[in-house]
């Protein structure tokens, strides 16, 4: 009879003072505000980059769709390919290959070689975020996990208030490709500060890959992975777009497109810690709350548009979306069995799904003529589906019970 294959499991956690804590995750948290200023830069700078490489805004919308495609691949792919080196060897080999993605960003002589150097600068996107959230989950007290995940997301929403204002108006003002550079330097940054301050020892325990798969490929993790994919899309679709939205809607100045970025980016900030919160008191049930809130404030959102005293308000309620990123992360933990990695990585693979799916639906609905407005409704539709795969899931998972309790009655 042939043995089973080994299961390398953790070795023993190194012991941390909080300070230590603090600043791991602050690590992890830089690595996070460099990828969300990469992320969503493109969307302040969408109407100089269509001018620059002469096409419409809905063009490089596809710009956008190639980094979130970049994620989807590259997200399960790094996690199992990286799957012999340490989560702390990893993390720095992801955040140095996003320097490098970012800096090919900033050389891309045209149009197509910019769409292929995003796809490139999105493939460890999602690893990254996996794995990092791996690592706070487990330096963490069990019943502040999503509170830790929250941290570690909390880099991105701040990229969203600081980084993605910052590089928009050094896009603006030197020129797009700036922006792209400062990325590079704060990737390389966050290798720098991750080398010094994460010890070694965060193995992760991998079973072979056989028993992987097949943990990740069961129901309740697709089902997961689904509200995200399909729920999340729509803040991406007002998103993509908020730039062209606030210029030919709202009747602003191009000038005035990053304090909408920094709306957008309280909203996240604001969502990211709150998505924590709820998850450590609702479990999934958060997640439900959070798209029917999604639902709601993205079918106002056509209305707020169009006045700049109702705008940044709404903008900022479509930022708190970003609440849901963190209850799903945090349930795959729950729901991935042995298949912790490569479940936690493809969330990001989800919501960059999200981030595809959101900027073509808002491109077709705008390209067919209903205006930038559009979005809005595209949007809501988008968390209403989310919703219905919530309560699949639910269904699903209660049905699981049920059946656990019958056999073991019998």
């Amino acid at each position: 009879m042939t043995p089973a294959s080994p299961v390398r499991q953790d070795s023993p956690a190194p012991i941390l003072s909080p300070r230590q804590i603090a600043l791991i995750l602050f690590a992890l948290a830089m690595g996070g505000f460099a990828i969300g200023t990469s992320e969503f830069v493109v969307m302040g700078l969408i109407t100089d980059i269509a001018r620059a490489m002469g096409v419409n805004e809905p063009a490089v919308g596809h710009v956008i769709s190639a980094y979130a495609l970049g994620v989807v691949v590259g997200a399960p792919a790094l996690a199992i390919l990286g799957a012999r080196m340490s989560r702390r060897s990893l993390l720095l080999a992801l955040m140095g290959f996003y320097a490098f993605g970012n800096l090919a960003s900033a050389l891309a002589p045209g149009y197509y070689t910019l769409m292929f150097a995003r796809f490139v600068a999105g493939l460890p996107h999602g690893a990254y975020f996996g794995i990092a959230a791996l690592v706070a989950a487990r330096i963490s007290p069990p019943e502040q996990r999503g509170a830790a995940v929250g941290r570690v997301m909390l880099g991105l929403s701040v990229a969203l208030l600081v980084g993605n204002p910052l590089a928009t108006w050094l896009g603006q003002t030197f020129g797009w490709r700036w922006a792209f550079g400062l990325v590079s330097l704060i990737a390389l940054a966050t290798v720098t500060m991750t080398a010094r301050v994460l010890p070694p020892g965060m193995h992760a325990p991998r079973p072979d890959a056989m028993r992987e798969l097949r943990d990740f490929n069961r129901k309740p993790v697709w089902l997961a992975l689904g509200i995200g994919a399909i729920g999340f899309a729509g803040m991406f679709c007002v998103f993509s777009y908020l730039a062209p939205t606030l210029v030919h809607v709202t009747g602003v100045r191009e000038s005035f497109i990053p304090f909408g970025l920094i709306a957008f980016g309280i909203g996240g900030i604001l969502g990211t810690l709150g998505g924590g919160w709820l998850f450590d008191r609702l479990q999934f049930r958060a997640a439900a709350w959070i798209l029917v809130w999604s639902a709601a404030i993205l079918l106002l959102f056509p209305l707020a548009a169009r006045s700049v005293w109702t705008v940044l308000p709404a903008v900022l309620a479509v930022g708190t979306m970003g609440a849901l990123a963190t209850v799903l992360q945090a349930h795959l933990m729950d729901v991935a069995k042995s298949a912790q990695t490569l479940a936690a990585a493809s969330n990001h693979s989800a919501f960059n799904m999200a981030n595809a799916l959101g900027p073509w639906l808002g491109g077709m609905a705008i390209t067919a003529g209903y205006g930038w407005t559009s979005t809005g409704v595209v949007g809501a539709i988008t968390a209403v589906a989310g919703l219905l795969i919530y309560f699949w899931a639910r269904s699903d998972a209660q049905r699981t019970r049920a059946l656990a309790v019958v056999n073991e009655a019998e």
